[in-house]
């Protein structure tokens, strides 16, 4: 497959009649076309392919499908489906508004050609030169780069599926220091309920009643415990799922156990920087920076500086 250069090519009048009228304001992808003129050039490609064999599409195009592909967090369809659907991507790569775009797999294709060598640092190294020239980069200024997300080693749950886990772990954890005090409360009910790790979805069978029962079982694991005086030298499981419990149900004026929500007029959910997301690791929290970048784990603000003195 040989290059074929599509280097100086204008953005299709029409394409950009649509996307100044649906994105008067601009977007990510439009920034990119009207600041940089487009990160690469297909001639800074020109060593990865062959002189000869049918014209490949475009690797600048490409390239620059990637930087917003991970800018917008999506994945390789969801880019593929953006380049075909999406005005401001097709103004992005001066394509015609009738393109075609072109299949998923050939980003997978594009990332293996970028792994050979230094293809990598070459491009990066040619995205900043064109960045200073923009003036959206300064030399010899202090820089300084945070990285704000680290994710924590456990599964993404529901909340149904979070408070069926974590009685199931705290039962785990009272058979493994303390299993008499198990002997007068499970049954084979709830050996088939929790004997093994948790999977439901997000749309499990009858919701309210596992609901229901899970809370009950969760509370009758608790009072037992209080009763027999474990409470006191429980593990960290079993302190998740009291605060799990917490953050998921309360009582009513009637004493009656409810699955908390933010439409009764109940209590309503704690913040969700506040709440638990898993039995396992009960410091990691749900956190969000900005509108695309989501995980469940820990910020981790590490500060990195070029000048010779530390930041403050």
């Amino acid at each position: 497959m040989s290059l074929r250069s599509r280097s100086g090519e204008q953005v299709p009048s029409l394409t950009v009649q649509i996307a100044r009228a649906s994105n008067p304001g601009g977007t990510t992808a439009i920034w990119v076309r009207d600041r940089l003129d487009g990160l690469w050039r297909d001639e800074d490609f020109a060593d990865w392919y062959p002189r000869d064999g049918r014209p490949g599409l475009s690797p600048a195009q490409l390239a620059t499908v990637c930087v917003l592909q991970f800018l917008l967090g999506l994945s390789d369809r969801q880019a593929a489906e953006a380049v075909r659907c999406r005005i401001d991507f097709k103004y992005a790569m001066a394509m015609e508004l009738d393109d075609p775009g072109f299949h998923h797999s050939v980003l997978a294709d594009f990332r293996d050609r970028l792994t050979e060598g230094d293809r990598a640092d070459r491009l990066l190294d040619l995205a900043l030169a064109r960045l200073k020239e923009a003036g959206l980069v300064r030399e010899r200024t202090t820089q300084r780069t945070d990285s704000t997300h680290v994710l924590a080693a456990v599964r993404d749950l529901t909340r149904l599926e979070l408070i069926t886990e974590a009685v199931r772990a705290a039962l785990e954890e009272v058979a493994g220091t303390a299993p008499h005090l198990l002997d007068a409360l499970v049954d084979e009910e709830w050996g088939r309920r929790y004997g093994r790790p948790v999977r439901l979805g997000k749309n499990p069978t009858r919701p309210k009643t596992r609901i229901l029962a899970t809370g009950n079982d969760a509370l009758r694991l608790l009072e037992h415990l209080y009763q027999h005086g474990a409470d006191r030298t429980s593990g960290p499981r079993v302190q998740a799922l009291r605060q799990i419990m917490v953050q998921n149900y309360h009582h009513d004026a009637a004493g009656r156990l409810l699955w908390r929500t933010d439409e009764d007029g109940g209590p309503g959910l704690p913040p969700s920087s506040r709440a638990i997301v898993s039995p396992y690791d009960a410091s990691a929290r749900y956190a969000r920076h900005g509108h695309i970048i989501s995980w469940k784990g820990f910020s981790a603000h590490l500060t990195e500086t070029c000048a010779p003195t530390p930041p403050t």
